[in-house]
């Protein structure tokens, strides 16, 4: 009996260390030599035109495969390769095996219009009272009126549900660790957004301590699925050039992400500006969010600067729907009920696939090498 107790307690030991060798961030040359196996990384913050969240986008009620195709077919045929597409945590509550399954479906679909998603699993933005079921219509005018967060304010204040996040985390990650279909894991959003403008009133008066103290553990649940596919989460306000001046969530964000990964709805000069700052973290650099053309980010200014810097670059949105965020920021304060924008904020395509200028999706078929190519 002893013996089979040593042999026990050793395996024990044996497994522990081999976690703990695991749980480690990758080292510099492990996420360039990932980086070095990708073709130069473009591609759009994805939700489909008939989702205004990331509910609506997953419960089996409203997921439209179909329509997913059809989109990423869209984006295919100008070049792009790869999806950011947000997750939530009540989704794997309600179903873990359906949400499992419908992620697998996105997958194959991604897959055969050559597209490898970066999923997020968790987001400090919009809405903090996510619910399940039927998700209200869009309030007309305004940009993004129903993105949800995840977690939500009451399980982000309630320790007793932090368990159930990890298991979300665990479950998806643990399901498509090894999945060659996968580009990685954006493990949260934005995570210090204190939702300025929009829901201001309704957030914990505590959100950015609570989520700074979560957000090292959110990566540890992810790293102990031992994935194959790198985590990150995107840095985007705060000086990156000097680090002692970083605030408290970046800095997580940067020493435990395996690639760097940032936001910038900026000019050309000032996106430069932020990309050669992270250099000297020297690891690859993944730009998860840009392009706002009324903030003067546009595809002609920001993609020749990230392709110089070898930097992979996700625009937000790829067809115009029910989020409506081809309407500006400001639709918050002033709802555009009454009159078009004079020029769409974000997004390529129209809801019928017609892009919104075909001079930006020429150009975008010409730097992704996509330009005379048939599908």
């Amino acid at each position: 009996m002893w013996k089979k107790s040593l042999l026990a307690l050793l395996l024990l030991f044996a497994v522990s260390g081999a976690t703990k060798a695991q749980s480690a961030r990758w080292t510099e040359k492990e996420a360039a030599d990932w980086y070095a196996k990708q073709a130069w990384l473009v591609g759009s913050n994805y939700i489909p035109a008939d989702a205004i969240n990331e509910l609506e986008m997953w419960q089996a009620d409203t997921f439209d495969a179909k329509r997913i195709d059809l989109e990423l077919g869209w984006a295919e045929a100008i070049g792009l390769n790869t999806m950011r597409v947000f997750l939530h945590d009540l989704l794997w509550q309600q179903d873990p095996a359906g949400f499992t399954k419908r992620i697998d479906t996105f997958l194959q679909i991604a897959a055969k219009n050559h597209i490898k998603p970066l999923f997020v699993l968790l987001d400090s933005c919009w809405d903090p009272e996510p619910r399940l079921g039927k998700q209200h219509v869009p309030r007309p005018g305004v940009h993004n009126s129903g993105w949800v967060q995840s977690p939500g304010a009451k399980a982000l204040q309630d320790p007793a549900q932090y368990p159930r996040l990890e298991a979300y985390v665990k479950g998806v990650v643990g399901a498509f660790a090894k999945d060659e279909r996968v580009l990685g894991w954006d493990i949260w959003n934005e995570p210090d957004n204190g939702n300025g403008g929009s829901y201001t009133e309704l957030e914990p008066k505590n959100k950015n301590e609570l989520v700074i103290a979560l957000l090292p553990r959110a990566f540890a649940w992810a790293r102990a699925a031992h994935p194959t596919q790198p985590l990150t989460s995107g840095v985007w306000k705060d000086d990156w050039a000097v680090p002692e001046k970083l605030g408290p969530g970046a800095r997580v964000q940067i020493e435990m992400s395996d690639v760097i990964s940032f936001h910038s709805y900026d000019k050309p000069e000032v996106f430069e500006k932020k990309v050669i700052p992270l250099q000297q973290y020297h690891r690859p650099i993944l730009c998860t969010e840009y392009m706002a053309r009324g903030n003067g980010s546009t595809f002609q200014g920001t993609l020749p600067i990230a392709k110089k810097y070898n930097v992979a670059a996700i625009n937000w949105g790829l067809v115009a729907g029910k989020t409506q965020t081809y309407l500006p920021w400001d639709s918050w304060q002033h709802p555009y009920t009454d009159r078009e924008p004079a020029i769409w904020f974000h997004e390529i395509f129209r809801t019928d696939g017609a892009p919104y200028s075909a001079e930006e999706t020429a150009f975008i078929k010409e730097i992704t090498g996509r330009g005379g190519a048939a599908r």
